[in-house]
């Protein structure tokens, strides 16, 4: 099955798909008192932040989705 989407509505929808995972990485983020996804990942990495496992598993979901959404992005423009 094919479907046509205009180019400003696909930019629009992938648009707002970054910003609710933007939202939901400074969620976890704030959660845990921290700046950076990089210190967050290391911290629960090494233990430092106990129970960040699962948070630490969908962060790097989160990442990996936010690059392939960007690269959309930039294929578009």
């Amino acid at each position: 099955m094919d479907v046509s989407l205009k180019k400003e509505v696909a930019e629009e929808l992938i648009t707002y798909k970054l910003r609710r995972i933007q939202a939901i990485i400074e969620d976890i983020l704030s959660r845990w008192k921290e700046k950076t996804i990089e210190e967050f990942l290391e911290k629960a990495k090494d233990g430092t932040l106990q129970e960040a496992e699962n948070d630490a598993i969908e962060l790097k979901q989160l990442v990996n989705e936010e690059e392939k959404l960007q690269n959309l992005l930039k294929k578009l423009g």
